[in-house]
């Protein structure tokens, strides 16, 4: 069977909405934590690396520097066209391994919203997104990375999605994030929501009213960019 191994950062950072569709095509999944488990060794094995996201920058490598073992293993899977999908900071990681930079963004994006769609955009998996809201959850931004192609922007950031040929895939949104599990997004990034002035409740109840349409959407992504190279 086939391996995904998904890198996460903080716990409830994870595959979401992406675990269904893979487990229906038949892929095993196992989870690597950075700062404790062996994040490159995994990111080498996979037959899929998913990147995943998390509250931390990628140019903080002097407070956490696993990011640069982690930064390598990307850099050398990327190089070597193998399947990658980056997702927030994992589509962040991705940039700055090719050698694109990294740096926070005028303002935090968070919060359901619209992606715009580049020409390439429109005739990749990301069509399917073309009018559903996505969970936007970022400070962070970054330049795209030679050979990088933009898929999507938004109305405060212009880098939204790239994709390096058809095997990578970098979301700078939470496209795999589940509207039944928003409670451990508002929980575990409390401080974070406040300190940007952002309705609780008000987000809360914007995640129950998308919940149909993000799930359909986000398992068509997947299985559209998948179809593409698996």
């Amino acid at each position: 069977m086939r391996q995904a191994r998904v890198i996460r950062h903080v716990a409830f950072e994870d595959l979401g909405l992406f675990a269904a569709p893979l487990a229906a095509r038949g892929w095993t999944v196992t989870y690597a934590d950075a700062g404790i488990d062996d994040i490159a060794a995994a990111i080498a094995a996979a037959d899929l690396a998913v990147i995943c996201g998390g509250p931390i920058g990628v140019y903080e490598t002097d407070r956490y520097p696993f990011l640069l073992d982690e930064l390598a293993a990307i850099e050398a899977r990327v190089a070597a066209g193998r399947p990658t999908l980056g997702l927030c900071l994992g589509a962040q990681l991705i940039a700055a391994a090719r050698g694109a930079p990294v740096y926070p963004g005028p303002r935090k994006e968070i919060g359901w919203g619209r992606i715009q769609l580049s020409l390439d955009g429109r005739h990749s998996a990301l069509a399917v997104l073309a009018d559903v809201p996505v969970l936007h959850w970022h400070g962070d931004t970054f330049d795209l990375p030679p050979n990088g192609m933009l898929l999507a922007s938004s109305d405060l950031y212009a880098h939204q999605a790239f994709s390096i040929g058809s095997t990578v895939l970098a979301l700078q949104f939470h496209a795999e994030a589940d509207p039944r599990r928003i409670e451990q997004w508002l929980i575990g990034h409390a401080a974070e929501l406040s300190a940007a002035g952002i309705d609780v409740p008000a987000l809360r109840a914007r995640t129950k009213n998308l919940r149909d349409r993000v799930e359909s959407a986000a398992a068509s992504m997947l299985n559209r960019w998948m179809d593409g190279w698996g």
